[in-house]
This record gives structure tokens, C-alpha cells and sequence, in this order.
């Protein structure tokens, strides 16, 4: 059934002359184990129309793999630790700001490349460039989710990575549906957001991401993992 949007954040959005509605799709909380092709039958299949796109958020997919770890059971190393002290928290997301987060980087990317990642950001910090350090470290760092305040629980006291081959993902859940729609796994918030992956092409990820940029349904208590968007 259709959601509410975030809070403030219109539903319909005009983006190079055309408009788009965005619509939220509220859901049960996803559980580790479940499967995401009957989650997304179950919540989507009668709602979508020829011509929409379907967008997932990532982090259900990455729950659906089984990538949820409770913090309790991970223990982070010193270097995690260390290095988790020098990332800037907001009030988006934690990222890597705590140690259990930085610790599954380091098992995601490799040891060397977040220790590179944080010298480079060291150097271009003292010359006012931010955001280095994940565009060295990558899209399988940027994608760890920490818990925070308005986490659905039992997720505010987890780490998610990011899912895995969101494109296959994308695919499948298409052809699940018919054929009717596109499909994208994306990871959006306040501050922005990617397509990791779908079955649009390049122009058609570049204008899906500019209609979802104002992040028009939330990630937290809106419990709006799946949305629609459709010309108006």
C-alpha cells in the first residue's frame, strides 16, 4: 500500500520540463531470511504500471542476502577503532564514524585500501577538499549503514553492508514483474544518492537519481523501502 512521504518532501517533482510523481510504498519491516522476490511481489506487483520504475532501496536488499550483522557480535580491531575517530558524523547517517562500522570496511575493501583511502583524505583535508576518502575507498565502503537514531529496529543496533550485484538484482526483479517497469537498487539519503544498479541506461540512472535527489521518502520510520516513480 502507498506510504507518506519524508517529512516536507513534495511528491511530485518536474526535473528538465517533465514531471514525475514519487510514489512511497509502505511495508513490513524486512527480516534476515526473508526473500526479496516475495517481498517484492507481495508489496509491488499491483501497484506498478507499463512505463514506471520501481526503485529498491539497497539496504533491503543487502538484509534479503543476509549483510546485517548485529554490532554486538562484531569486534572491531584497534586500527578500526583508530581510524573511526577521524570520520565526520551526520546527522544522515554514521557511516564509518564508529568503530564496528569501520571494522566491516575493512573486511569489505581490504585493509590497504582504506588505510590509502584515509591518507589521501588526510592530505586534501588540509587543503579543504572533503569527501575523498570514500571516493577512494568506493561504493562498497560508502554503502555501510550504521545504526542510528531513526533506524527501524532491530537495524538500529546492526551494521549493513551494501548489497551485492545490484544490477543482477535489478534484472531479475523486472522480469518478475512482467516486464512492465524498470527496476533500480538505490542508496539515497538528505545528502545525495547513486543507482547501484538497474535496467535503465546511462541517461536513464542520470535522471532517475535528479528526481530522487531531495530523497522524497525517508529511511527511517516511514518504512518506505520500495517507491514508484511515474510521468505525470
Amino acid at each position: 500500500m502507498s506510504g507518506e512521504a519524508n517529512t516536507g518532501k513534495a511528491l511530485t517533482v518536474t526535473i528538465d520540463g517533465a514531471s514525475y510523481a514519487r510514489i512511497p510504498i509502505r511495508t513490513r519491516v524486512v527480516m534476515p531470511g526473508d526473500d526479496l522476490d516475495v517481498f517484492v511481489r507481495e508489496h509491488a506487483a499491483d501497484q506498478v504500471r507499463s512505463g514506471d520504475i520501481l526503485f529498491v532501496t539497497e539496504k533491503i536488499v543487502a538484509i534479503t542476502q543476509g549483510r546485517s550483522f548485529p554490532v554486538s557480535e562484531i569486534q572491531p580491531r584497534r586500527l578500526a577503532v583508530f581510524l573511526s575517530k577521524y570520520v565526520t558524523r551526520t546527522p544522515y547517517g554514521i557511516g564509518l564514524g564508529m568503530p564496528e562500522t569501520m571494522e566491516m570496511a575493512l573486511r569489505e575493501c581490504g585493509t590497504i585500501r582504506i588505510l590509502f583511502a584515509a591518507g589521501v583524505s588526510a592530505v586534501t583535508k588540509l587543503f579543504g577538499r572533503k569527501g575523498d576518502f570514500y571516493r577512494v575507498a568506493g561504493d562498497r565502503a560508502r554503502a555501510i549503514d550504521g545504526p542510528t537514531a531513526h533506524t527501524i529496529p532491530p537495524y538500529n543496533e546492526a551494521v549493513v553492508l551494501g548489497p551485492e550485484r545490484p544490477r543482477e538484482v535489478s534484472a531479475r526483479l523486472r522480469s518478475l514483474l512482467g516486464g512492465v517497469c524498470d527496476v533500480a537498487v538505490v542508496d539515497i539519503n538528505d545528502l545525495g544518492g547513486n543507482i547501484l544498479g538497474s535496467t535503465l541506461d546511462k541517461a536513464g540512472e542520470h535522471r532517475l537519481r535528479a528526481i530522487l535527489r531531495d530523497n522524497p521518502l525517508g529511511q527511517g520510520h516511514e518504512s518506505t523501502p520500495l517507491g514508484i516513480v511515474r510521468a505525470v
